[in-house]
């Protein structure tokens, strides 16, 4: 339990990338009070966290009433996942440069809570950790404890942008980016040769 919590812990930490997530969040609330910055740091997390657990709980009946075998939804979620560390070892980071508070949005909602925090690659690790066919309910709920660690970890960092943006710099979030990305490479590679193992199996 203890090695699956901490494989856990760092696919989901690589994915939710709460480094990321304050490099957004910085220039985002640059003209906010302390008190909003904070409110939109929960409001970000809780709405980012409703998705996750979503998908965590419901993620894989949703797949099985489209007809999609998990094992599929693993393949994909591994090239998806493997495409996403590429982007954070080559210097896109999280979100495109595009992704900005659009007028008369809520900046908690987007960027910060998806893409931000729920991003595609979040979304598909916590489908992927909850495979009904190789882990058990048990798994399953250590699997939802460590998204809600994430989750806390995550506002904890927003709380502490400012403090942590300062620490870092801009070239030390960069260089901490791109070692995550590339942690998160090696992860989905895992994923799909996994995926590919079972395909052989069922076929064989």
């Amino acid at each position: 339990m203890i090695r699956q919590a901490a494989s856990d812990f760092l696919m989901l930490l690589v994915t939710i990338d709460p480094i990321g997530t304050v490099a957004l969040f910085v220039p985002l609330t640059a003209a906010f009070t302390l008190q909003e910055r904070r409110a939109s740091a929960r409001k970000a997390v809780l709405i980012a966290g409703m998705v996750l657990l979503a998908f965590l709980v419901a993620g894989e009946f949703v797949l099985a009433h489209l007809g999609i075998r998990l094992v599929s939804f693993q393949l994909a979620g591994g090239v998806i996942l493997f495409l996403f560390g590429l982007q954070m070892v080559f210097g896109k980071g999280v979100l495109s440069e595009s992704a900005a508070a659009e007028a008369g949005r809520d900046l908690a909602v987007f960027p910060l809570a998806l893409p931000g925090i729920a991003s595609p690659g979040a979304i598909t690790a916590v489908v992927l950790l909850t495979d009904n066919h190789r882990h058990s309910i048990r798994e399953q709920l250590v699997t939802a404890i460590v998204l809600v660690v994430m989750l806390a970890l995550t506002l904890g960092c927003l709380y502490a942008a400012g403090v942590i943006h300062r620490l870092l710099g801009d070239t030390g979030a960069n260089v901490l980016i791109r070692v995550l990305g590339l942690v998160l490479a090696a992860l989905a590679t895992e994923q799909i040769v996994a995926g590919i193992e079972a395909l052989q199996k069922t076929n064989g």
